[in-house]
């Protein structure tokens, strides 16, 4: 059995020849690439990230500007697909094009249910919602500036 600092230092490395690897798979098929030691700006993933969910008809796209009011990223990204489906389609393509033309990987979470899906590029950050599931929670409201509202005349 191995210890656990051995287990981290395997994680590590797997990690690393994992991104290799899909580095190396990048430039055998042509597309752009980032050598594992480099990253792509978070204006660049979040320029892809954008383009993306407009290419799969994503809709009420939101994006928001974490700098400077958390840690968790540099944007925010929200938006909608119509369905289960079209949510979990969203969301897998998404991944991939990022993995493949800028050599970004992603961390995924609720793509099974196709309700919320989580993909964390590490700077940015994207919510794929179907509208029910958004609308009740309203994550928007969180992170955008509040509207002041007009006090009443009279």
């Amino acid at each position: 059995m191995l210890s656990t600092g051995a287990d981290r230092c395997l994680a590590k490395e797997d990690s690393v020849l994992s991104l290799m690897a899909a580095a190396a798979s990048a430039a055998d098929h042509g597309a752009k690439h980032l050598s594992p030691d480099m990253s792509a700006t978070s204006e660049t993933q979040l320029a892809r990230i954008l383009s993306s969910l407009d290419e799969d008809k994503a809709e009420d796209i939101v994006q928001i500007d974490l700098r400077g009011k958390s840690a968790i990223g540099d944007y925010m990204v929200i938006c909608s697909g119509r369905s289960s489906r079209q949510v979990t389609a969203i969301s897998e393509k998404l991944a991939d094009r990022l993995k493949h033309e800028i050599g970004v990987l992603s961390k995924i979470e609720g793509k099974d249910a196709g309700d919320w899906v989580l993909i964390d590029t590490g700077d940015v950050i994207v919510h794929v919602f179907r509208p029910e599931v958004r609308e009740f929670y309203q994550l928007e409201k969180m992170w955008l500036p509040s509207v002041e509202v007009a006090p009443p005349n009279g």
